[in-house]
């Protein structure tokens, strides 16, 4: 008899961000499906670590990061959310805000516990908490405001509810949860056995000078809440792959010992560069943030002209429309037509929910040129003949 392989990982299928990629390349379409930047980050960064990797040492770092990269993590927090950090005992440096989220949901939910997700939600939490014996349950928002109610979350939450997962803003509809909406979910989670992995991988791309408002911040939540941070979201640097988590030493000292048997460390150059551009680029993402929420504003504007129903984006790299004014189809349907027929490739939304509805919402990735988007846009005009 054949080795059956691990059932969770076996009877995925290839993603959607793959499939659609691929049809991009195959009929040359413009690519806003997947969430990466056109252009990489400041030259500068890149210096750091190219010295770094020249000058050496390029042996095993400390597996919990670099004391230079744990103290500027520990600096950001205290300088945009007034959260105190010890770099010794709050902090573990990742391989990527993935690794992060894997390393956390490993060691915070017990085999036979449950994760509580909020869809729609990031296509890795479900498969990670299956992996780990964990059961998967979800609660649903709806467009097009995407409303985070409590009273959902401590209908579902059960006393073998060990984490719920929080993505704020959130991939893929780009809501940013309110301070009222938090307070909620903190005053359920309080009453719970559960702590919250909150995935913050966008907190400074927010727009319209809205306030991120890290859960951990609001009371009761300091021992209960563990935040994921990704330099390369921050710096648009995707592919160095450099990641954190902070929080509680309990729970840190848990998802260390997790780490550790995932990658164990991260690559020394890249957090001696990424230690860096927290203490000395972040003008360039608060920047990024304007030049990001200018290509929000050109893409809702001319594609409610085109027809589709534009939804709240209140950051990360993300705007979500309605196809129905245009189409009768499903969205994969409909995204799979427009990549062959206007040679724009999109991601359909129903892909973030584990029941694959709504169907009738796509979204666009906008971390782009702005002439990237305006030659999708004038492709999409000449198809619907606008």
């Amino acid at each position: 008899m054949a080795h059956a392989p691990n059932p969770v990982f076996s009877k995925l299928p290839t993603t959607i961000f793959t499939t659609m990629s691929a049809l991009a390349a195959q009929h040359s379409a413009v690519n806003l499906g997947q969430g990466f930047p056109d252009e990489d980050g400041p030259v500068s960064i890149r210096q750091v670590a190219a010295k770094a990797l020249a000058d050496g040492p390029n042996q095993y770092p400390p597996m919990r990061g670099l004391p230079q990269l744990r103290q500027a993590i520990c600096a950001h927090a205290k300088r945009f959310y007034g959260i105190e950090f010890d770099p010794d005992a709050n902090v573990v440096v990742t391989s990527g805000g993935t690794e992060a989220l894997t390393a956390s949901i490993m060691a915070l939910a017990a085999q036979g516990g449950e994760v509580l997700l909020i869809e729609p939600a990031y296509d890795s939490y479900a498969p990670i908490a299956e992996a780990v014996g964990a059961r998967v349950k979800t609660v649903k928002l709806s467009p097009p405001d995407w409303r985070l109610d409590a009273e959902a979350i401590a209908a579902a939450i059960t006393p073998d509810t060990r984490v719920l997962m929080l993505n704020s803003p959130l991939n893929p509809t780009g809501r940013a949860f309110t301070r009222d909406e938090l307070q909620g979910v903190s005053r359920v989670l309080a009453r719970s056995n559960a702590v919250a992995v909150c995935d913050e991988v966008y907190e400074h791309l927010i727009f319209d000078r809205r306030e991120h408002i890290p859960l951990i911040t609001l009371p009761g939540m300091a021992e209960r809440v563990v935040r994921v941070g990704s330099a390369g979201k921050m710096f648009s640097l995707t592919g160095w792959k450099v990641g954190w988590v902070t929080g509680p030493k309990a729970l840190i000292d848990v998802i260390a010992k997790a780490h550790q048997f995932i990658t164990f460390t991260t690559p020394p150059a890249l957090q001696l560069g990424v230690a860096y551009a927290l203490e000395q680029e972040m003008d360039f993402t608060l920047n990024l943030t304007k030049s990001l929420q200018a290509n929000r504003d050109l893409l809702a504007q001319r594609l409610s002209h085109i027809g589709f129903e534009i939804l709240p984006c209140e950051g990360s790299y993300f705007l979500t429309v309605g196809i129905r004014s245009l189409t009768n189809e499903g969205d994969r349907a409909f995204c799979e037509r427009l990549v062959r027929e206007a040679g724009v490739a999109l991601i359909p939304l129903s892909v973030f929910f584990s029941n694959g509805t709504p169907d009738h919402l796509v979204r666009f990735a906008f971390c782009k040129k702005q002439g990237v988007l305006e030659q999708a846009l004038r492709r999409l005009e000449r198809f619907f003949r606008v």
